[in-house]
């Protein structure tokens, strides 16, 4: 298993990543589903300000569920990436380091990781109370009108995650 901490200290450390490997991920990553991308989309073809930096960042496609009692997050498994493949291009182009999701990507997605340097990790679908266990912290900070959809920041600890296209655009699911 790889132990991987955001934010990245070294972006280099994604180039030794290879479809297939095991990483646990700590630290601060974003969600985002479809509706908070076309948002950022829409700001960056406006030339407007971005809610958050988007240098070498972890975005998670989950929509978080409402926190339980004494829990900083309720369940939040990953969405079909599927979903953000019109935008994640864009996002990599500007600095997206890793993005996180469950299911396979188009090929444009998996050309921007191989000129940009980003990685596509997936998370175990239908385990969404497994991925809350990692979740330490959470706080909606962009778009809270999209409610579950907002921008949420999260802090985790040992999010087990597999490399599902790498740098170098090897694809899990290709395989």
């Amino acid at each position: 298993m790889i132990k991987i901490e955001f934010p990245l200290n070294d972006r280099d450390v994604l180039k030794t990543l290879k479809t297939g490997d095991t990483v646990l991920l700590s630290g601060t990553i974003y969600t985002a589903r479809d509706a908070a991308h076309k948002k950022l989309i829409n700001l960056i073809n406006e030339n407007k300000p971005l809610p958050i930096d988007l240098k070498d960042i972890a975005i998670y496609y989950t929509g978080p569920c409402p926190k339980k009692e004494n829990m900083p997050i309720g369940s939040c498994g990953p969405t079909t990436s599927g979903r953000m493949d019109a935008y994640a291009p864009t996002l990599i182009q500007l600095g997206q380091a890793v993005m996180i999701g469950k299911g396979e990507r188009d090929q444009n997605v998996i050309d921007a990781c191989k000129k940009y340097g980003a990685v596509y990790l997936a998370a175990a679908g239908g385990a969404g109370a497994l991925m809350a266990q990692s979740v330490k912290e959470c706080k909606v900070i962009a778009f809270p009108e999209l409610l579950s959809e907002a921008i949420h920041l999260l802090k985790v600890e040992n999010m087990p995650l597999t490399v599902a296209i790498d740098t170098s655009g090897n694809d899990i699911y290709k395989r």
